[in-house]
């Protein structure tokens, strides 16, 4: 029995600095993000991880990706990244990969206009049934726009993912006084959507181009039909992009 007692003392404590071991590098794993590389990250590269059947792909097929651009917007930046295939860039003329175009200059205070424009060319879409307003400031995760694919093709009603806000009651009301509208740095929205916009609403003077998009969903389509949707903003980097070993200036010249 003289033996016994040390062979248990040692196991008892093999054991204890095992365990403490263990949570050590489980807790340093989830400071650092050891693991993040390998699960939230999709934005560069060919093939979305964790989303690699022909299923999803084909389901991103249906996707159109509204970027308005400027003289200032790195093309070669987005042709780089998941985004490439199915970019609609908005642009003021027509140049090379421009497939809106709204023969226009457009400018901080014109901004509306442009967003007018392209609200109007894609009811045109009629092949496309899920549209992302995106900045050019802005990158968004694919597996988090496949799963909102998922979620939401063939809905019901009409969708509008964003970041939600009231416009400011005006002293002098008109088309866009406490519409409710998204983060224009990323948006999602449907087809039904789509096809109940009112592009011809009018407003006065020049307006957040934003709140013109919410205003005519807002009168094309009625507030109370809308499903609005809050954005997951852990998948969605706005004017700078960071994890692990990268630190990317989304905006590094300012574009109006």
């Amino acid at each position: 029995m003289a033996c016994v007692k040390p062979t248990r003392r040692r196991v008892f404590v093999a054991l204890l600095i095992s365990a403490f071991v263990t949570a050590s590098l489980l807790f340093a794993a989830g400071r650092y993000g050891y693991w993040q590389a390998y699960t939230d990250v999709s934005i560069f590269g060919n093939q979305p991880s964790r989303s690699d059947t022909g299923a999803e792909y084909a389901m991103l097929e249906k996707l159109a990706v509204i970027l308005p651009v400027n003289k200032n917007t790195d093309m070669q930046f987005y042709q780089n990244t998941w985004l490439r295939n199915y970019l609609y860039p908005v642009c003021d003329w027509p140049g090379p990969g421009c497939k809106i175009v709204c023969h226009h200059i457009s400018t901080y205070r014109s901004l509306d206009k442009k967003t007018k424009c392209f609200a109007r060319a894609i009811k045109r879409f009629e092949d496309k049934e899920l549209f992302i307003k995106l900045d050019d400031d802005a990158l968004v995760d694919i597996n988090y726009v496949i799963g909102l694919i998922k979620k939401y093709q063939g809905y019901h009603k009409p969708i509008y993912i964003s970041d939600h806000e009231r416009t400011k009651t005006r002293k002098f009301p008109d088309a866009l006084n406490n519409v409710m509208y998204g983060n224009g740095k990323f948006y999602m929205f449907n087809r039904k959507l789509v096809q109940c916009l009112k592009t011809d609403i009018k407003y006065q003077g020049s307006r957040n181009e934003d709140s013109v998009f919410g205003g005519m969903v807002s009168h094309g389509c009625g507030e109370r039909n809308v499903e609005y949707v809050q954005e997951d903003d852990r998948w969605i980097w706005h004017k700078e992009y960071t994890s692990k070993n990268k630190h990317i200036d989304l905006a590094f010249i300012k574009n109006h």
